[in-house]
């Protein structure tokens, strides 16, 4: 078996407004496909990820997800941009606020973060 690429990642979202709004209108994410699932009583919206694709379910009920202590599971999403300082430029003027820049020391690139609407921790990489 031999894995070639990242299919999608998955994430659950707790207003699925809110986030379609982030990721689709300040992000820029294109839709792929947008369902309610009637059966479920939830939506499922796939985004366009580089090569793969990012899925946002939106699921009435859910738990929030622990911050600080980190829990074990996802940590984050990184996101590799070209520029970090005009990435970082671009998202402030949409009203994200990113954390300061700084360096990665073990892939010795430019790095920083910044959330989601329900605060999961996003990084811009170069």
């Amino acid at each position: 078996m031999r894995f070639e690429k990242l299919h999608h990642v998955a994430m659950i979202v707790s207003d699925y407004q809110r986030a379609r709004e982030f990721y689709v209108e300040k992000l820029g994410f294109p839709i792929l496909r947008e369902n309610f699932r009637e059966e479920r009583g939830d939506w499922k919206l796939d985004l366009k990820f580089g090569d793969g694709e990012l899925e946002i379910f939106a699921i009435p009920g859910a738990p929030p997800r622990p911050t600080y202590p980190e829990a074990q599971g996802l940590r984050h999403l990184a996101f590799r941009v070209e520029d970090i300082e005009e990435a970082v430029r671009e998202l402030e003027a949409l009203g994200i606020p990113c954390e300061e820049i700084r360096w990665d020391p073990y892939s010795e690139k430019r790095m920083t973060f910044f959330h989601d609407p329900d605060g999961l921790p996003l990084e811009l990489h170069e």
